[in-house]
């Protein structure tokens, strides 16, 4: 691991510092896993935004096959 160094409001520090999960675990432990959930949520909102620009209302087929949507069918129709 490495040693970094950050900078937290101090009436944050204090509320951090209050909380029993870090009295059991430290400071570090805690911003560590902080940190992990952030980035997972981070990545979960990228691909959901992606999902939705590619298969979103109004997405259609793109202009590369403008044209195509009424060309398909359904076996037996």
């Amino acid at each position: 691991m490495k040693p970094i160094q950050i900078m937290m409001d101090e009436e944050l520090l204090r509320r951090l510092d209050r909380d029993a999960e870090v009295r059991r675990g430290g400071r570090s432990a805690v911003l560590r896993r902080a940190t992990a959930e952030y980035l997972r949520r981070s990545s979960a909102r990228r691909i959901a935004a992606a999902y939705r620009k590619a298969y979103g209302a109004g997405a259609g087929l793109g202009t590369d096959l403008s044209g195509w949507e009424d060309e398909g069918s359904w076996p037996g129709k």
